[in-house]
């Protein structure tokens, strides 16, 4: 009989509850957030098409605390995405509360002049 793994499960909601309230469009496109104990990566999601608009990670990063390789990872997508034309996303925080690491991303990618 297969075991229920309950964390998972509560995250998987979380996440799910989060994301029922958004759809990424091609003029303001979904930024995921995936944050793991060890590194940090964002993508900009078009729902309607199915594509990812732009992306990065700090799986090479070596150097600074979680948070600030998050905020310089947020640059560079905020930067990408101002090379595509797109001034707005919209902030799919996941199973994660908006503190931290994702609050610093958000304030990250204001920054950088994209809207969220």
């Amino acid at each position: 009989m297969p075991t229920i793994n309950h964390k998972t499960s509560s995250a998987t909601k979380r996440k799910m509850r989060v994301r029922n309230h958004m759809v990424g469009t091609a003029e303001r496109p979904r930024l995921s957030i995936y944050r793991s104990n060890r590194y940090t990566s964002i993508q900009a999601i078009n729902d309607q098409l199915g594509v990812t608009v732009a992306a990065g990670s700090d799986y090479k990063a070596t150097k600074g605390t979680k948070t600030e390789r998050a905020q310089e990872v947020a640059t560079n997508v905020a930067e990408l995405l101002k090379k595509a034309g797109i001034k707005a996303v919209i902030l799919d925080r996941g199973p994660y509360r908006y503190h931290g690491r994702i609050r610093a991303i958000a304030d990250a990618v204001r920054a950088a002049g994209v809207e969220v």
